[in-house]
């Protein structure tokens, strides 16, 4: 079982949901983003999805891109990321998922990335331009690794084929909430609740949702439906202040957004 498997057979035995913030590595620098991982462990975030710089990102939107070519202009690279967060892997004892090009993955080539990751600490990858169809040599490799291999379905992929899906993934299965591209939004569609509902009536894996949750109210709604809720361009926003704004303060913000959030879904596992 991958750490990320063990986490999730907890969670279930605590009747607990997975609160999992998303980072960009490197955005204002490798420091901080290790600051920022060891802080969200300690105010009892389950998981971190770690997001490698990218030219040409898959559905992110203008927040996230813009984070991602800030760390570009500062030379970060994959080897970078390893190396910083190797460490830090250890200390916050919670699965770090890695969210990275598979154009990054294809070029150091698949086993060396995922044995690289496996040594840097990280639980495994969500790869969002890898389709189905070209999957399966990178499925083998991380399930001979115990390394998950997380894959995305949206509001559009037709069932059998998010069946298809669900099949090569391990770890958990990522529902992207909005057809579009990520960022945070005022309201969240109304078929969510029905289309995570149909899915978990086919699906053994975890299922756990992101783009455009950023709300404790966007929380209070998907937490019944979901294992888990990932948050992104809102943390990426308040954690890009830290280039003109005292760290400390700006770690302490991210750190009380956070524990609003975290309340959120507390108060719907309770419900």
């Amino acid at each position: 079982m991958s750490a990320i498997d063990t986490l999730f057979e907890k969670l279930k035995t605590e009747h607990r949901k997975a609160f999992m913030p998303f980072l960009t590595a490197g955005d204002p620098d490798l420091e901080f983003t290790c600051q920022v991982i060891r802080e969200f462990a300690r105010r009892g975030c389950a998981m971190c999805e770690l997001g490698v710089p990218y030219s040409d990102p898959i559905a992110d939107g203008p927040v996230i891109q813009a984070s991602y070519a800030r760390a570009l202009e500062q030379g970060i690279r994959l080897e970078d990321i390893c190396r910083a967060i190797a460490p830090v892997a250890v200390d916050a004892k919670m699965p770090i998922v890695n969210m990275v090009s598979y154009a990054i993955v294809y070029r150091y080539g698949l086993e060396r990335y995922v044995e690289k990751a496996r040594l840097a600490g990280l639980a495994g990858a969500i790869v969002p331009d890898l389709p189905w169809e070209e999957a399966a040599r990178l499925a083998e490799i991380c399930r001979r690794a115990d390394f998950s291999l997380v894959q995305l379905i949206t509001p559009t992929t037709p069932l059998d084929r998010a069946l298809r899906i669900a099949d090569l993934a391990t770890g958990f299965v990522y529902y992207v909430s909005v057809t579009g591209i990520t960022g945070e939004r005022t309201e969240l569609p109304a078929d969510i609740l029905e289309n995570v509902t149909r899915l978990r009536e086919h699906i053994r894996l975890p299922i756990c949702i992101g783009f455009g949750i950023s709300k404790p109210t966007h929380v209070r709604m998907l937490a019944p439906v979901a294992d888990g809720l990932i948050v992104g361009s809102a943390i990426v926003r308040r954690m890009a202040q830290a280039a003109q704004r005292p760290r400390d303060a700006v770690l302490a913000e991210l750190g009380v957004y956070v524990d609003q959030l975290l309340a959120a879904l507390h108060a719907a596992e309770s419900a």
